[in-house]
């Protein structure tokens, strides 16, 4: 493998300011990207100061919002001159509870995390790509599209599956790759930023703990997967060396594929 593979390359991740997204946005500048780490928390900036090896810029942006992914691809644009690797890294599952249990806003709020940001991204760099004459999309999806506890997710991380494979279809002709990872539980850090603001109450602690429980059951490993594990697929696919891929969801997720 080639420790310098991004050299030359621009690359802007989504999600950059925790978890897989931060850790794929600092192993890219390390290996020579010029990396735009965009996140609506502020820390961002913090995160993106922390890159070595490449220039690095942070980028505050509302992905849930059309205008927060058209803006982060101007600044990219205005910033670098070009963008050659789109990683879509936001989305995450808000709660964990039976389908019957779920308040149409809160189904609303699961679909708008984590399938909105990645069409939002994916339309608004299209046209910077088609002009440059081509790029590579790496949508992070799940294997949650599988799963219990977790429906409204499930159905969003299907959608960012089915749009990976289509946009693929489409813009092959363009020189334009698209490919997704699918990553299974991944034990990380806790978030300085919780996924659910007003925390959980007992209940939802417990269906946490059966969701948790059928994760790790269904892999072969018994386990979570590292931080490190998912990170390497997700460059992988992003790299010149999966230049031939595209379409494809790789699952990452210990032989559970969803």
């Amino acid at each position: 493998m080639n420790a310098r593979r991004f050299v030359g390359k621009v690359m802007v991740v989504t999600g950059a300011a925790q978890g897989i997204g931060r850790g794929v946005a600092l192993r890219a500048a390390a290996e020579g990207a010029k990396v735009l780490f965009v996140d609506r928390a502020d820390f961002v900036a913090e995160v993106a100061a922390e890159a070595t090896g490449a220039d690095a810029a942070a980028f505050m942006a509302d992905l849930e919002t059309y205008e927060g992914a058209a803006s982060t691809m101007d600044f990219a644009i205005k910033l670098f001159g070009r963008i050659d690797i789109l990683v879509n890294g936001v989305g995450g599952a808000i709660r964990m509870r039976p389908y019957a249990e779920f308040e149409p806003a809160q189904i609303d709020a699961e679909i708008r995390r984590s399938l909105m940001p990645t069409l939002y991204t994916c339309h608004a760099v299209l046209p910077h790509m088609l002009a440059q004459g081509g790029g590579t999309i790496v949508n992070v999806s799940s294997n949650a599209t599988r799963g219990i506890r977790r429906v409204p997710y499930s159905a969003a991380k299907g959608g960012v599956n089915a749009m990976t494979q289509s946009l693929a279809m489409e813009y092959g002709e363009h020189n334009i790759r698209v490919v997704a990872a699918a990553p299974g539980g991944t034990e990380a850090p806790p978030r300085r930023v919780p996924r659910n603001a007003a925390g959980d109450n007992e209940q939802e602690k417990v269906w946490m703990r059966e969701a948790v429980t059928q994760v790790t059951e269904s892999t072969f490993f018994k386990r979570y997967g590292t931080l490190d594990e998912q990170i390497a697929p997700i460059l992988f696919l992003a790299s010149d060396d999966a230049g031939y891929i595209t379409g494809t969801v790789l699952p990452v997720a210990g032989g559970d594929n969803g």
